[in-house]
């Protein structure tokens, strides 16, 4: 239990939308703190025993929970919500899956898989993936948004302009990220809590964790913003640069063939080198592995790149 919070927010009070209807569950001044107790993207589903199996035969319409919502006192349309990261409380159990007709690679990989973690949740070493693969973690919520203007329930699984599934690795601790207002109060709403993503989330998942999450409010009043930004106090890739990189590329006038080159070519590469699996090696890609556009201006072509993390096989 956080010792310096204003605020706890149970894992009880979550959602499976994005609705400005929904009862805010508390009101919170600028400048104060609260926990938020997040459920993981399965809603609970996938727990440390289950199966491909249980992952078929979960409830699809219970994905990607978010604890909330709040009213921060004072927001008004127009305003920006500045939203301090600033600590998890990991639970030490996570799971990443392939799940058919999802991820980037979805029409190569069509049967499911699904991979149980056993991570230290305190001292968040680098958890064991395979006998020779090891991936350091990095804590981080993959969905935190605002309530949108439009009227309605909004399927959670989109990102927005007010935030929402951003799934963006870099919003760890320390982070801080700036939301758009639509609405008054706010109503911000935070899960799908990660151990780790890499760039992409290529097969869809990450390490998809519960976690406690501990975030300080404030606002900037009447400064309109289109998107979301952020900023991080530090140099983001620590915990994977020690060892260097293998990358692999894919070039050509598209950037989402391009992506799916890049990340095919690491697959191939994985498997001939490590022995592994081709879907445990896809998983793998997407828990620790970074996308990046490298060119855009030398048309007709471009360049995606793959960056996977040597430090895994280390």
């Amino acid at each position: 239990m956080c010792q310096f919070c204003d605020y706890t927010i149970h894992a009880a009070h979550h959602h499976f939308g994005w609705d400005n209807s929904i009862e805010p569950v508390a009101r919170i001044m600028p400048g104060q703190t609260a926990e938020f107790t997040c459920i993981d993207a399965s809603a609970g589903q996938i727990i440390r025993s289950s199966t491909v199996d249980d992952l078929m035969a979960r409830d699809a319409s219970k994905v990607n929970p978010v604890t909330g919502p709040v009213y921060i006192e004072g927001a008004e349309a127009g305003d920006i919500l500045k939203v301090k990261i600033e600590q998890f409380v990991p639970s030490g159990f996570g799971w990443t899956a392939n799940i058919p007709g999802f991820g980037l690679l979805a029409d190569q990989f069509t049967e499911p898989a699904l991979h149980i973690w056993n991570y230290d949740g305190e001292g968040l070493t680098p958890a064991l993936y395979a006998p020779n693969a090891r991936v350091p973690l990095k804590p981080f919520a993959g969905t935190m948004g605002n309530a949108p203007a439009a009227s309605g329930r909004h399927d959670i699984i989109p990102p927005r302009r007010v935030g929402g599934n951003l799934d963006i690795k870099d919003l760890s601790a320390g982070s801080v990220l700036y939301l758009p207002v639509e609405v008054k109060g706010a109503l911000l709403s935070v899960g799908d809590t990660h151990a780790a993503q890499g760039d992409g989330e290529v097969c869809g998942t990450a390490i998809e964790s519960p976690m406690n999450i501990v975030l300080t409010f404030d606002l900037i009043k009447q400064s309109p913003l289109k998107m979301p930004r952020f900023t991080t106090p530090g140099p983001v890739s620590n915990h994977l640069d020690s060892k260097g990189y293998e990358v692999t590329t894919g070039v050509g006038p598209d950037l989402m063939s391009g992506a799916r080159d890049a990340v095919a070519g690491m697959i191939d590469l994985i498997t001939a080198e490590h022995g592994m699996s081709a879907v445990d090696a896809y998983m793998l890609c997407s828990v620790c592995g970074d996308l990046r556009v490298s060119e855009v201006v030398d048309a007709p072509n471009w360049v995606v790149s793959f960056y996977f993390p040597r430090v895994v096989f280390d």
